[in-house]
């Protein structure tokens, strides 16, 4: 098998050995997990991972020392799949971080990341990306099944119910969604390999509608809304300048008071 193609099975979720070890190291707790496998970082699974090395590799904490080797293996590289972004930002954190003691500031922002982080992997998401005030999950059909677009948009509505934003907020954020044919692969090449990550316009879209959406929404791309199958949702549509791009993007908007109907509607 050559590099290309190694990199599509894994990607495709056709790797025996990575789905298998997802469906059994997702029930064992507790977050933080590896981005690839699950394995779980703290809690009572936690001796366990580290004796079969998948304790947190020294050059990226969110992927374990076991996975590292095997992207090591597979060598530079990705292909383009179908996958859903979730972006869920926080706002006004330049502000906030102002205000707050840099332990206060670090502790809530910790906890924005846990929510996000155990709501996108329930659904199957990878997280893409914990950085600054920003939580990336990443949805392949691969992992997250068939219905993967849905898990996507349950994943962005129920991180911010969780968060408060049906009532009184105790962080505040805004989410964007989008889907399309998107290159997922290796950052760095060799012994420099530091990670894999999703790249492209799609990213780009899903990163847009993140920063456009308001205190409390989830901004749906036209591809996602028409692609969330078995519900019935009116939403409000509105359109988003896109710098580099001609056309406006329309974009769906999910707001506090539609929560509970998109979540219950899901498929």
């Amino acid at each position: 098998m050559d590099r290309s193609e190694s990199w599509e099975q894994f990607l495709l979720g056709t790797d025996p050995q990575l789905r298998f070890g997802r469906s059994i190291l997702r029930h064992i707790p507790s977050s933080p997990r590896c981005k690839l496998c699950l394995a779980p970082f703290a809690g009572i699974g936690r001796p366990l991972m580290r004796l079969i090395d998948k304790s947190p590799w020294d050059r990226n904490p969110r992927v374990c020392r076991y996975c590292a080797k095997w992207l090591h293996k597979k060598g530079p590289g990705g292909a383009d799949v179908p996958a859903a972004l979730v972006f869920a930002d926080v706002r006004g954190s330049t502000a906030l971080a102002e205000r707050m003691t840099p332990q206060a500031y670090a502790e809530l922002i910790g906890r924005f990341f846990e929510r996000a982080s155990y709501h996108y992997v329930q659904r199957g998401g990878i997280i893409d990306q914990l950085v600054g005030d920003e939580a990336i999950g990443l949805f392949l059909p691969a992992y997250a099944g068939p219905d993967y677009v849905n898990m996507a948009v349950e994943a962005a509505t129920t991180i911010l119910r969780v968060t408060g934003h049906a009532e009184d907020p105790w962080i505040t954020i805004g989410v964007g969604v989008h889907v399309g044919q998107t290159f997922i692969g290796s950052v760095g090449a060799g012994e420099s390999f530091t990670d894999f990550t999703a790249i492209g316009d799609t990213v780009n879209t899903a990163a847009r509608l993140a920063s456009a959406a308001r205190t409390g929404e989830v901004l749906l791309s036209r591809d996602v809304f028409e692609r969330v199958v078995g519900r019935n949702l009116d939403l409000e549509s509105r359109s988003i300048e896109m710098k580099g791009k001609s056309l406006p993007l329309e974009s769906f908007v999910i707001e506090p008071d539609s929560y509970s109907s998109v979540l219950s509607s899901g498929t």
